[in-house]
């Protein structure tokens, strides 16, 4: 067990967003959480982040580390769990290259700095051609991929992802989800949210399913690719 969070509860101001989450991630798993818009998703990627706090109560391990105890940046620079935000949110007066090298200010291992930049153009070939261009002159799904190239470049042992299909096209789209698979065979846990439940369930090998802040079902990514209430209300039937 890599990650594990209990009786997670978040509230911004005073509405309610988790009402005590419990899950755990295996090392080198994907896993996804899928649901709703507004059900908790991304709050819940936030939490573990620290980029949000968690009510009294809660209990995030991460490697037997708590991570209650870290700040966002430390959580990042310490323990090695990196966030690719919705949004992206490059430096888009950076280029490519820059965007990428900032990933990597805390670390001191410049050999294996090399190969993961090396990794990087491998699964994303077209950043190797656009290196030396600003970020905000790139496509959306060029975007994507400097957001993903950047989080695997701070040297990472767990990716959170916050819907990375959104707004790509679907070939676009597809070739995201492989060039993730090509980053969890290299040895990166994923803990992915996404509004595409059947590109979710078909990608990770377990999901969890929430609604209104609940955990209301889990199981392995087959399964609940053929679970009637899932099909239901997130695949359409």
């Amino acid at each position: 067990m890599q990650l594990r969070v209990e009786n997670l509860h978040v509230s911004y101001d005073r509405i309610k967003a988790l009402y005590g989450l419990d899950f755990v991630i295996d090392k080198g798993e994907i896993v996804c959480i899928i649901g709703a818009n507004g059900a908790g998703k991304s709050t819940t990627l936030r939490a573990i982040s620290r980029m949000i706090p968690a009510e009294k109560g809660a209990r995030m391990l991460f490697e037997g580390n708590d991570l209650l105890d870290y700040s966002a940046d430390k959580v990042v620079r310490k323990l090695g769990i990196s966030h690719v935000p919705e949004g992206r949110r490059l430096f888009g007066n950076l280029t490519v290259m820059e965007n990428l090298q900032l990933a990597t200010y805390a670390r001191k291992d410049h050999t294996a700095i090399k190969q993961d930049m090396d990794l990087v153009f491998s699964i994303f070939p077209r950043l190797k051609e656009r290196r030396t261009q600003l970020s905000a002159t790139l496509s959306g799904g060029e975007q994507q991929m400097v957001a993903v190239g950047r989080a695997y470049m701070t040297g990472r042992k767990m990716m959170l992802l916050d819907e990375p299909s959104m707004g790509l096209a679907p070939l676009m789209m597809l070739g995201m989800f492989d060039a993730l698979k090509e980053i969890n065979r290299a040895g990166t846990t994923i803990l992915l949210v996404e509004q595409n439940a059947r590109l979710a369930l078909k990608f990770a090998q377990r999901g969890y399913v929430i609604e209104n802040g609940r955990i209301v079902l889990e199981g392995k990514s087959g399964d609940l690719l053929h679970d009637p209430e899932v099909r239901k209300a997130y695949l359409g039937g």
